[in-house]
């Protein structure tokens, strides 16, 4: 089962995230599919969740690309370590498209239940996302630092 459960998040990835084809979420993601990230706005629970946030980030990003880094399941969980790249061609939750480009990495965990996605925890870097963008300064350097 961890085999087939790997490559369900591999479908997630690559034809729902990176081709934007909507209709894998009714496929891969249970009714019941609760999200937990605490980046990116509630947007609702099931496959019109993650659809909507696919749009969100999508509509958001050009060149928009996630790549898993590392993927590693054991029983009814998968967690994929992964990185995205892309562009910020329009608006993302009242950003201004700033027309930089972006890298961040990540961590999904997704838990299974009859080979469906029931539930999704994802940690990435949102604060790395910011400062490329230019929506957040950089860190100041101490003085003590700069001697």
């Amino acid at each position: 089962m961890s085999e087939q459960n790997k490559n369900v998040v591999r479908r997630l990835f690559e034809d729902l995230w990176n081709k934007g084809n909507l209709q894998v979420a009714d496929e891969i993601i249970a009714p019941t599919y609760q999200h937990h990230d605490a980046s990116t706005p509630d947007l609702g629970k099931g496959p019109e969740g993650e659809k909507k946030r696919v749009n969100l980030y999508r509509g958001a990003f050009h060149d928009f690309r996630l790549n898993i880094e590392d993927l590693y399941a054991e029983g009814e969980t998968v967690v994929a370590r992964w990185s995205c790249r892309g562009v910020h061609k329009g608006e993302l939750n009242g950003i201004a498209p700033t027309n930089k480009q972006f890298a961040i990495t990540g961590v999904t965990i997704c838990r299974f239940d009859h080979g469906k996605i029931v539930e999704g925890f994802v940690n990435w870097d949102a604060l790395g996302l910011m400062r490329q963008l230019g929506v957040v300064p950089e860190p100041v350097k101490s003085m003590s630092a700069v001697r």
